[in-house]
């Protein structure tokens, strides 16, 4: 018994090198009890609070161990100076208080997920050497820190009003599905349906189930597989591989990173839906954008919003000038590639879509189509293969370790380039070309389809719809890789 117990302990504790995600068996399980009792109990609004947030801690502590206790101080933290900014009414003690949140998150942000590198960087500078300090990245910190100066900034400017119960507030920052990865959900558009206290309709959970499927598949059976078995070899050693690998490389990461944050999303808004809480869609068919503004309405939808809500604006955004506006939205990007982790291709990353955005806006301003060819499908497609070319390469510098990769794939592409390798490719990567085209054709299918598809899963008798996720369940169990595969958005 004493064994029995002990095992169970071991397997309930922290374990670092087997943190529980979305897609692990372990939360599959536990998210099915923890749905039982949240039904026992969703008459009782405080005691299925407490369930939820017991249930997030956990799940927060079993992805990030003592760290939970950093999300604990931001959410009392933030409630602090959400009743501060109520209470003050003149505005140089309102600037502080978001001055002190701002540092207090941002600070956070510097230590725990950037000190190395600025570290390695002064250590340059001075010409000393560089031995890099143990310092633990909390996981998640760069999503909660956003929605936690979200919330002290819309209180500042009159958006909401600052949260008086404390339970409300810390169901919000610590709710478990958003809570690693994203989306980046809003004190203003969350605290209101927390209050309400709403249950999931039959509607509510169909759609969850539908979109909680769909996550995993591209999650698992896209995602996952096209990395091991085909992007990483590619970004390991791009020399070893044809120009043409190089290029399918660089576009199965596109894909690959799509699948899995979108599926991501997709997981985290179906987990929601099921306790009867509703989050904006965070990707919108980016590959089908006509230009790189256009890709930034559509991809990551929370983050750029919220950049262009918290960093942008505030900046002057576009009302100081063209030229000024040109710098407010180059800036903004860049700070949105620093946010995705600490290397400096990240930066170098944000610095070319900055650039992508503020080329578009000035191409734009100077010169247009005209009329006779605006709307013609061949203009349209023709823009959408472009854009879809400027984002891969932008993402090339995304996955690459540094710039010397970028510049052999690059190389590589341009002076061995040799289609007659096509039928050879096809051949030995079959299941990675089916997977290309299966997430592609998906991708593009009208939005009709994909709503009808759910629409007929909505209809269907439960037992029906029980059976369907068992399939899908069970087609992801086997197609799935022999070590569990992480978010690639958990370590920002």
């Amino acid at each position: 018994m004493n064994h029995l117990l002990s095992q169970i302990s071991q397997l309930l504790a922290y374990d670092p090198a087997s943190p529980m995600l979305f897609n692990t068996g372990m939360f599959m399980v536990l998210f099915v009890i923890f749905m039982f009792l949240y039904l026992l109990v969703r008459g009782y609004r405080v005691v299925k609070m407490l369930l939820v947030i017991a249930f997030s801690l956990y799940f927060y502590y079993k992805s990030g161990s003592w760290c939970v206790y950093i999300l604990c101080g931001v959410c009392v933290s933030d409630y602090v100076l959400g009743l501060l900014l109520g209470w003050f009414k003149r505005d140089i003690l309102r600037r502080a208080v978001v001055a002190l949140n701002v540092l207090v998150n941002v600070g956070m942000l510097v230590y725990f997920k950037y000190f190395n590198l600025l570290y390695e960087a002064f250590c340059s500078i001075v010409s000393t050497s560089f031995e890099p300090l143990d310092v633990i990245l909390p996981a998640g910190i760069s999503f909660f820190t956003f929605r936690s100066i979200s919330y002290i900034v819309d209180v500042y400017r009159g958006d909401m009003k600052p949260c008086r119960n404390f339970l409300d507030y810390f169901f919000f920052l610590t709710f478990f599905p958003p809570l690693l990865a994203g989306p980046v959900v809003r004190a203003r558009d969350m605290l209101g349906q927390i209050r309400e206290n709403p249950s999931a309709t039959r509607e509510m959970i169909s759609e969850g189930l539908f979109l909680i499927m769909t996550g995993l598949v591209k999650k698992v059976m896209i995602a996952d597989y096209i990395s091991t078995n085909f992007v990483d070899r590619i970004f390991d050693n791009p020399a070893l591989y044809s120009g043409f690998e190089n290029l399918m490389g660089a576009i199965g990461f596109t894909v690959q990173l799509y699948c899995d944050f979108s599926g991501y999303s997709d997981m985290a808004i179906g987990l929601a839906l099921l306790m009867g809480y509703r989050f904006k869609i965070n990707f919108d068919a980016p590959f089908k954008s006509q230009s790189p503004t256009e890709f930034w309405r559509r991809w990551h939808i929370s983050l750029s919003t919220w950049l262009r809500d918290y960093v942008y604006i505030p900046l002057g955004g576009n009302r100081r000038g063209r030229a000024r506006a040109y710098f407010n939205q180059f800036i903004t990007m860049v700070i949105g590639g620093f946010w995705h982790g600490a290397a400096w291709m990240y930066v170098i990353w944000g610095a070319y879509h900055g650039l992508l955005l503020v080329a578009h806006k000035a191409l734009r301003s100077m010169w247009k189509l005209p009329e006779w060819l605006v709307g013609r499908p061949e203009i349209k497609a023709l823009n959408v293969a472009l854009t879809f070319m400027l984002v891969v390469v932008g993402f090339t510098l995304f996955r690459a370790p540094d710039l010397e990769t970028v510049a052999l794939m690059g190389s590589q592409i341009l002076g061995d380039f040799h289609m007659s390798v096509l039928p050879q490719f096809v051949e030995g990567y079959m299941l990675i070309v089916g997977a290309l085209v299966v997430s592609m054709v998906a991708h593009f299918t009208p939005r009709s389809w994909t709503t009808g598809t759910a629409k007929i899963y909505d209809v269907l008798p439960i037992a029906f719809q029980a059976a369907v996720l068992a399939i899908v369940i069970f087609l992801v169990i086997q197609t799935r890789q022999s070590e569990i595969v992480p978010f690639i958005y958990l370590q920002y």
